[in-house]
């Protein structure tokens, strides 16, 4: 699928980034573009994969359709994966999440029908799903974009992914939390009873490339994922850490947090399809050509919604799972 292709990854530098261009490397491409805004990122990574000289950087910002327009010329994929993605920062300035995450989108949307891309790859977030906080607000406004620019008369295929919380990406809270072992013998909980959605960068660009080859335009993929009270994970890392005597101090629930996550809505359900074992199919309610085709014999997913209170790890699977990942 990407042998010889050229392949434009937006926000590359991140920690999706790092790992969707190391396994794309495997495939032989032609040339992997990465396009950030932040040049510090952009030298580590280039230094940190030993100056291949397939991988080209590209200084820009998605808030500029004219850069983009340039950096997606004779470009077959476009993964998108830049955004602003702190929810407190995005509640804090919205209008700089709305620039980013919505308008940004759009400019990737609109350069990639100027430059005949032939597929739109979108990444998104399970804070999508009925959302509660701005960045969740702006991430569900691009997955409409997206799926809308399929009814553009274009030869480009857009597709979203949905995912939950990613093992130890920038900002995680395992990083967190193993800090605060080290650091101060304490570890802050927002709440005693939160859950979330957890799965491995591995996993999480499986996802990806599952639906880059098997959707048709249209569609938001969604790996069904494991679940954990997250007061668990923060025990696992301490019993890992050795030490005795970390504290737990409750600070309360962050404006626009939920105390469990989804990653399918009462109302997504409706439309949704068991793709396999290992994934769920969200089909979208205006019409694109050919998806009902598609997927015509394939049984609905029959849930309520899909939230991450239910089935959740044992304080021995989050061991394997952080083990599996190398964090402990």
């Amino acid at each position: 699928m990407f042998k010889n292709k050229t392949i434009l990854v937006t926000g590359g530098t991140g920690s999706w980034g790092y790992e969707l261009v190391k396994q794309l490397l495997d495939y032989h491409p032609k040339e992997i573009r990465i396009f950030s805004r932040n040049e510090s990122n952009q030298f580590t990574m280039k230094q940190e994969f030993d100056n291949n000289p397939l991988l080209h950087f590209i200084i820009g910002d998605i808030r500029e359709k004219e850069e983009l327009i340039d950096a997606c010329e004779g470009v077959d994929y476009v993964f998108h994966l830049a955004a602003l993605k702190h929810v407190p920062v995005c509640e804090n300035q919205p209008l700089e999440a709305l620039k980013t995450n919505v308008n940004g989108t759009q400019n990737v949307i609109d350069a990639a029908i100027a430059c005949n891309v032939s597929t739109v790859v979108y990444i998104s977030t399970d804070k999508a799903s009925n959302p509660s906080n701005f960045y969740g607000l702006s991430k569900a406004m691009g997955e409409r974009l997206i799926i809308h620019a399929n009814t553009l008369n274009s030869k480009t295929k857009f597709v979203c992914i949905r995912g939950g919380n990613v093992l130890g990406t920038n900002g995680s809270v395992i990083h967190v939390f193993k800090r605060q072992i080290q650091e101060k013998g304490k570890i802050g909980i927002t709440d005693l009873n939160m859950t979330r959605f957890f799965l491995t960068l591995e996993e999480a660009i499986k996802l990806v490339f599952k639906a880059t080859r098997e959707s048709i335009g249209g569609e938001i993929f969604v790996m069904k994922m494991p679940a954990c009270k997250i007061i668990d994970l923060a025990q696992v890392l301490i019993e890992d850490s050795g030490k005795t005597d970390v504290e737990m101090e409750i600070l309360g629930v962050r404006p626009g947090e939920k105390i469990h996550e989804l990653l399918l809505s009462e109302y997504e359900s409706k439309n949704t399809i068991a793709y396999d074992k290992e994934y769920f199919v969200i089909l979208p309610p205006i019409h694109i050509e050919g998806l009902k085709e598609k997927y015509a014999n394939y049984k609905l997913a029959n849930l309520l919604n899909y939230n991450s209170s239910k089935e959740l790890m044992s304080k021995e699977e989050i061991r394997v799972m952080l083990k599996k990942g190398r964090f402990i």
